[in-house]
């Protein structure tokens, strides 16, 4: 089904991370801007929400993840880098789209910080209304 040359690439985002994901047929190396998964995310949490897609479409050791990610915090750009995982998977086999669908990784979770409004101190919050 998969010869060595085939790739698929995805975009994902999550806030402000944005994060270019290349999947090619190997051993199931995953680099995140060319360092490794457990140097780029220290936390156990934010790798097993990296890895959710892989371990859903039985894929972990099926394809290499290439990963090049900029932009917001850490879980931000574990959740960009899940999201561009999930989307690459189905380009590369569309059957796996009902799974990973299901569980909701294919959908871009849109929610941003919202930007501060003028004459006010923050993008809610008004400053207290005087009568006198």
């Amino acid at each position: 089904m998969a010869t060595e040359t085939q790739r698929w690439t995805a975009t994902g985002k999550r806030k402000c991370a944005i994060a270019r994901v290349i999947l090619t047929p190997g051993t199931g190396t995953i680099t995140i801007n060319d360092r490794t998964l457990d140097d780029y995310f220290p936390r156990e949490l934010l790798r097993n929400v990296l890895r959710r897609p892989l371990v859903l479409a039985e894929a972990e050791t099926a394809y290499d993840v290439a990963v090049n990610v900029r932009g917001g915090g850490l879980t931000g750009q574990a959740e960009a880098v899940r999201h561009g995982i999930a989307k690459a998977l189905v380009l590369a086999d569309q059957k796996r789209r009902t799974t990973i669908k299901k569980a909701g990784l294919l959908t871009r979770d849109a929610r941003k910080k919202e930007r501060k409004k003028y004459g006010q101190p923050g993008a809610r919050k008004r400053f207290q209304y005087s009568k006198r």
